[in-house]
C-alpha cells in the first residue's frame, strides 16, 4: 500500500500519547507493535489503512502542518503557542489539565511594576497579559520553571498545572486560571481535503470512542 492510501498519523511520545493510541484502537484502527516496547518509531497496518509514527508532543503540529502527517494528537497549548496552520477536528479529552499562573505564597502584585513572567510559552503569556493591560517582561525558560521565582529569576510562573504537587514543595501557589487544556484531533488542510472521506469517517469514529468512554467512566462513579 502507497503513503497516498495510509492516513498517516502523529502520535505524541509519552503516555498522553498511549491514551491517544488506545482511542483510536477503540474506534477501530489498531496497528500491531506500536505499543511495544521498541526503538521503532513507524508502524503500518495496511489493513485499517493506517501508519502511526511517535514524535515528539511538542513537533506533532509540525508533522501535520508540513504535511508529513494528515492527523495528529496535540495539546492546546501547543496549538495556541505556535498557531499551527491545521484543522481542528475534535476534543480527545485526554491530557486534561489547565495553564495557570503561579507564585510564591507571600507574593503581592504591584501594578506600576513591570511584572516578571517565567514561562515556556512566551506567546500564551504575552495574549493573556496584553488582554489585561498588564506591563510585563517574558523570561523563556525551556524547564524547571517553578524554580525562577524561588530564585528571585522571576515574580511569577505561568506553566501547566496537572495536581500542584510540583508547586505546593516548592511553595508555590496558583494565583490565576488561564485556560483549560485537553489533546485535540487535528488535521493537515490538503489532507482533508484530498482524504476527507476517510478523515470524516476515522473522526466520526474516534468521536464515538470518547463517547462511549465518557459513558462507561460515569455509570462507574454512579
Amino acid at each position: 500500500m502507497s503513503g497516498a492510501e495510509f492516513l498517516n498519523i502523529a502520535l505524541p511520545k509519552g503516555r498522553l500519547g498511549e491514551k491517544v493510541y488506545a482511542v483510536f484502537e477503540k474506534a477501530g484502527y489498531p496497528c500491531p507493535g506500536v505499543m511495544d516496547n521498541s526503538r521503532k518509531l513507524v508502524f503500518e497496518n495496511p489493513d485499517a489503512g493506517v501508519r502511526y509514527f511517535w514524535v515528539k508532543p511538542s513537533d506533532v503540529a509540525i508533522y501535520v502542518e508540513r504535511g508529513a502527517a494528515d492527523l495528529g494528537a496535540a495539546g492546546r497549548d501547543i496549538l495556541l503557542e505556535y498557531a499551527p496552520d491545521v484543522y481542528e477536528l475534535a476534543d480527545l479529552g485526554l491530557g486534561v489539565c489547565r495553564m495557570a499562573v503561579a507564585a510564591p505564597e507571600s507574593f503581592r502584585d504591584e501594578p506600576e511594576r513591570t511584572l516578571r513572567v517565567a514561562t515556556k510559552f512566551p506567546n500564551i503569556a504575552r495574549s493573556y497579559y496584553a488582554d489585561r493591560g498588564r506591563d510585563i517582561d517574558i523570561i523563556k525558560l525551556n524547564g524547571s520553571i517553578e524554580l525562577a521565582p524561588v530564585l528571585g529569576l522571576s515574580d511569577v510562573i505561568m506553566d501547566i498545572v496537572e495536581t500542584g504537587t510540583t508547586l505546593r514543595e516548592n511553595h508555590l501557589a496558583v494565583i490565576d486560571t488561564v485556560l483549560p487544556i485537553s489533546a485535540r484531533l487535528v488535521a493537515n488542510k490538503s489532507s482533508y481535503r484530498f482524504k476527507n472521506r476517510e478523515i470524516r469517517r476515522l473522526a466520526a469514529a474516534v468521536s464515538d470512542a470518547i463517547t462511549v468512554a465518557k459513558a462507561a467512566a460515569t455509570e462507574a462513579k454512579a
